[in-house]
């Protein structure tokens, strides 16, 4: 029996003909699409004791976010635009100055914000940049997941070591006092393991994991010993190899010009890579991420794509798959897919003076069908095809910013924002109505992030950096 109708609604399928039914409606069984075509077709075939009436609304699947950040939804804009007090907020909070409670707090804070922006898959790497992470214990990884479990939305929770030299100081509170011990690659591979063994594929395939490793660069040759630069290198390769044993995502953060060769002398790319940033790429990275079936996650409106740019049309061009990223939530963006795809259109049609550059399909595509490429999981989300998960959004058009009710697929991606998804489906359950997270209390889980953010401000002697900048009113440079 069908569980649930979707009605009247202008169904973008994102199928492989790119097919829109003006007058479109889905049926959903369980966890599956089983049905796509008109409201009088589908209303013909099905029914359902749950119709949800989508009239004047867009009917899609769920955005996907190729890239971001677990812990920092607390952390956001500490220090003011003072990367290096925030890199150091991060670097302290997420080895000593979390505990499992900030973590499932976070958890439910970021996957909160994805829900009600219509984001029901992301990549969240477990902790800031690619070299501290919290995989000194499984412990911090179950908090992440059990959060995001409660919410409803899909996480693939990105872990692995961090760079030499080992071992790393980390510790944890315990109200009052903290703990500090030393961590080394050995203790952080096999929090990975039993991370994987725990969450991988669990709760209808909601909880996924990724692994990441350290980007090696030129930089990175000249402040390492001989030693830990080989430690570094052999480390990755493991870590590489076990993604690929498990079927996981493998990825890194913060690729530029001269790393893409360099993870490709490693042997460490193929399609399971999932290689963050990429800014400034060589024509012959490019064409070795095209030849070993690399995947990009592009950030457009991350601080990388200010101190460089990712050449995602070259790319593209080349027969890459790229996705777009958000980067989130720090220190100046969230989690809201439609600013992101507005920001790729912009970006790379100021770089070459050409307003045609990246048309609305394009990024729509990387933030549905071509991001769960990217993520391994195209044949399961990225679109709406019989036979595939459930995971649908609804976004409303009858809004003043949206009409009239011409050109739908350029008012979706031109005009629309996060606050106009009304309704979000995942895996067949609705996990958002009418604006409203169906299964945690919204209230709830905004007081207990407060109250996890005031302690780690507290911890981590953080509060002056909540000041304002004193060059924030009146300077064209802060």
């Amino acid at each position: 029996m069908t569980d649930i109708l979707i009605t009247n609604g202008i169904v973008v399928t994102m199928d492989p003909s790119r097919r829109v039914i003006e007058d479109g409606a889905v049926a959903i069984t369980g966890d599956r699409i089983t049905d796509i075509g008109t409201t009088a077709e589908i209303m013909a075939r099905h029914h359902a004791p749950t119709v949800i009436d989508a009239s004047r609304q867009i009917v899609m699947p769920g955005f996907i976010d190729a890239h971001a950040h677990a812990g920092h939804g607390f952390i956001k804009t500490l220090g003011g635009g003072d990367s290096k007090a925030w890199y150091e907020a991060c670097g302290y909070t997420y080895t000593q100055g979390s505990t499992p409670a900030f973590w499932r707090a976070e958890a439910q804070l970021a996957s909160l914000e994805r829900l009600r922006f219509g984001v029901t898959t992301g990549v969240s790497l477990l902790g800031g940049g690619d070299t501290i992470l919290r995989t000194d214990d499984p412990v911090y990884g179950d908090a992440h997941c059990d959060g995001v479990a409660e919410v409803g939305t899909r996480s693939i929770v990105a872990i692995g070591p961090t760079r030499p030299p080992h071992p790393l100081t980390y510790g944890t509170w315990d109200g009052a006092t903290a703990t500090t011990w030393p961590v080394d690659f050995d203790q952080q591979f096999a929090t990975c393991q039993t991370l994987i063994s725990r969450w991988h594929g669990s709760h209808g395939q909601r909880l996924n994991i990724a692994l990441i490793t350290p980007t090696l660069r030129e930089e990175h040759a000249k402040d390492l010993s001989a030693d830990d630069m080989a430690r570094a290198r052999a480390q990755a390769v493991k870590t590489s190899a076990l993604a690929r044993e498990h079927g996981l995502v493998f990825t890194q953060d913060g690729h530029t010009k001269g790393s893409v060769a360099y993870a490709h002398e490693m042997g460490i790319l193929g399609p399971e890579a999932l290689l963050s940033h990429s800014t400034n790429l060589t024509a012959e990275e490019i064409a070795i991420c095209a030849d070993t079936g690399t995947c990009i996650a592009h950030n457009p409106s991350a601080i990388a794509s200010v101190l460089g740019r990712c050449p995602a049309p070259e790319l593209i061009d080349a027969g890459v798959t790229v996705a777009i990223g958000s980067d989130a939530t720090a220190p100046d963006r969230n989690s809201e897919m439609f600013r992101h795809m507005q920001q790729c259109m912009h970006y790379h049609r100021t770089f070459f003076r050409d307003p045609k550059m990246m048309p609305p399909g394009k990024v729509l595509e990387m933030t549905t069908i071509d991001a769960a490429k990217a993520v391994g999981m195209e044949r399961e989300i990225g679109s709406l095809e019989i036979g595939k998960k459930a995971d649908v959004i609804l976004v409303d058009l009858h809004k003043a910013h949206m009409y009239p009710l011409h050109m739908p697929l350029f008012r979706l991606v031109c005009f629309a924002n996060g606050n106009d998804v009304t309704t979000v489906i995942v895996d067949g359950r609705i996990a958002m109505r009418d604006g409203k997270a169906q299964f945690v209390n919204e209230d709830k889980v905004l007081a207990i992030a407060q109250a996890e953010a005031e302690l780690m401000l507290d911890r981590g002697g953080f509060r002056p950096l909540l000041a304002t900048p004193e060059r924030f009113w009146g300077h064209t440079r802060g």
